[in-house]
């Protein structure tokens, strides 16, 4: 086991964590930034027009994305596994 490969795996690691997280976390930066243009257009400032649209969007996000995440998740899992034996040495 060396320091290079843990730090690959590390590595590796984090990426998959970002990929997961980047469609939630864009849908809802893309759809508070058009609420918030919305909002200042109209001068209407309520704090429910932000929160909802946002949560919708991350749960949309969410259901859309999932196969394709765990998909992803899956790789990552066999990748790990399948390395295991260098870890282990």
């Amino acid at each position: 086991m060396t320091g290079d490969y843990i730090t690959g795996f590390l590595y590796e690691a984090i990426k998959v964590a970002v990929l997961l997280s980047a469609p939630m976390l864009l849908a809802g930066l893309v759809v508070g930034l058009l609420v918030s243009i919305f909002q200042s257009a109209t001068s209407i400032n309520e704090m429910t027009m932000t929160f909802i649209p946002k949560m919708l969007a991350v749960a949309a996000a969410l259901v859309f994305f999932f196969p394709w995440m765990m998909q992803t998740m899956v790789s990552f899992t066999e990748q790990m596994f399948m390395g295991m034996n260098q870890f282990i040495r």
